[in-house]
């Protein structure tokens, strides 16, 4: 699938490739409706529908990603309620013995996440992820979240690489193709973001079940 002979860099996406996007989808579709249905005196069905609008509309833009804006925006202290259901924070299995054979073969790694950079503290906190990387970048960080291609162009400029010898696995379909328009060569999604979810099927890039089918 990989000949790692072609590639000196691997930037790795985080939540849902890495870790198990399964605590950020209860919080969004489930936890947040119920907690901010109970402020407002909406059931949840209510809620949800309407935060679900809001969502939508700001999908795949920087607001859409920041804890900051949907804070203000909803009243509510987004992080603290996070902390509620931090326990639910895991690695995708096999992710970090992933990392230690990145690191063994000698590539050079970064984590790129569209996550806030408040959420990136929680799990590296609660998990073993942060001790294996050196070079983590945000987008709230470069300024623009990795669906647009002017993320790529400010990422190089703070993290030089070759975009012919460089491997970007990440769930999200958007962020594949920006990547790919931009100029990336090796591209890879993951089949099952979210544990609790079927596997997703008719994706445009290759999709791992396991990490294990990169190292064996």
């Amino acid at each position: 699938m990989i000949i790692w002979d072609h590639i000196d860099t691997v930037l790795l996406d985080m939540d849902g490739t890495l870790l198990d996007l399964h605590f950020d989808n209860y919080f969004w579709s489930e936890y947040l409706p119920l907690k901010w249905g109970e402020l407002n005196q909406l059931d949840t069905a209510s809620a949800k529908r309407h935060l679900y609008a809001q969502l939508n509309e700001r999908e795949g833009t920087l607001a859409w990603y920041s804890l900051d804006f949907w804070s203000e925006h909803l009243g509510v202290d987004i992080l603290t309620m996070k902390e509620d259901i931090r326990h639910l924070i895991q690695e995708r299995p096999v992710a970090l013995e992933f990392l230690q054979f990145l690191a063994a073969t000698g590539k050079t790694m970064a984590l790129v996440t569209n996550a806030h950079q408040g959420l990136i503290e929680m799990k590296f906190e609660s998990t073993a992820l942060g001790q294996h990387f050196e070079h983590v970048f945000c987008a709230h960080q470069l300024g623009y979240p990795k669906e647009d291609v002017r993320f790529w162009d400010e990422l190089r400029a703070l993290f030089p690489f070759d975009p012919e010898r460089t491997l970007l696995i990440d769930d999200n379909q958007a962020v594949l193709h920006s990547a790919k328009n931009w100029g990336i060569r090796h591209l890879l999604t993951i089949a099952q973001p979210d544990s609790r979810q079927p596997a997703r099927e008719n994706g445009d890039f290759t999709a791992i079940e396991s990490f294990l089918d990169l190292t064996n």
